[in-house]
């Protein structure tokens, strides 16, 4: 099971970067998510979650901007990868294999890249709109991340 929670936060940080990692350190700062004693265990930490909370919001305002590039891009790939990484890897630690966890969250987040950008694209199709689609998209991740820490 932690495996597939891993695999599931790892697209959602595919879909938006820092939902993933912020809705892991809110779960892990709440214990939801066993981090303390790992590597990870800042993810837990009292301020990890504001931070990231933060920083996510900075994410979902910034999406809607014309000039935000492609999720496809190097940069803005790598990021989603770095996060579905951090983000699957704490709670593969929590589960007792951390390698795993990091590993099954990138391959989380490269799906979840590609599969929000078609998913995004047939959203933009039907609303007429892609502020609706990336709306949409927000409102997807947010609860499939609060889902998977609920299930942590």
């Amino acid at each position: 099971m932690m495996f597939f929670l891993a695999l599931l936060v790892g697209v959602v940080a595919g879909m938006r970067a820092l939902i993933a990692p912020t809705a892991v350190a809110w779960g892990a700062f709440l214990g939801f998510i066993a981090a303390s004693g790992t590597p990870l265990a800042f993810m837990g930490y009292r301020f990890t979650p504001w931070v990231f909370t933060v920083l996510a919001l900075l994410e979902l305002v910034s999406d809607k901007l014309p000039a935000t590039p492609s999720r496809k891009v190097p940069a803005q790939f790598a990021a989603r990868i770095l996060m579905g990484a951090l983000s699957g890897a704490t709670i593969g630690a929590a589960g007792g294999s951390l390698a795993a966890g990091l590993a099954v969250g990138i391959m989380g987040s490269a799906i979840g890249t590609f599969a929000g950008s078609a998913y995004r694209s047939r959203m933009a199709a039907y609303f007429g709109s892609d502020r609706a689609a990336a709306l949409t998209e927000d409102a997807l991740a947010i609860i499939v991340a609060i889902a998977v820490v609920a299930l942590c």
